[in-house]
């Protein structure tokens, strides 16, 4: 295999007690099966993990912190946005 074609890969591993894929690292590999049999070895040496995914890192789409404010803020004129424009039922309480 020519190395200089591999692609990096972004690890997530969902473990036994958690909800969610994390995010673990990055790894080399040439293709997606790769990937998860080198993240198997490298994240999940001591059982880890029930569930593995790999994202090509070129793949993957991110906010930048520069655009945070306009992101982040909510918009003030949409009422509608805001838990305050919604009556809540006495039985929720919790809220």
């Amino acid at each position: 295999m020519n190395k200089d074609n591999w692609k990096i890969w972004e690890v997530f591993i969902r473990s036994k007690n958690g909800l969610s894929h994390k995010h673990v690292g990055s790894l080399h590999a040439p293709d997606a099966e790769m990937a998860i049999k080198n993240a198997r070895d490298v994240y999940c040496r001591r059982s880890e993990g029930v569930s593995i995914w790999v994202v090509p890192s070129d793949e993957v789409t991110a906010s930048s912190p520069d655009e945070k404010e306009p992101l982040f803020t909510p918009s003030d004129d949409k009422v509608y946005r805001h838990p305050t424009f919604y009556e809540i039922p006495d039985e929720v309480g919790h809220m």
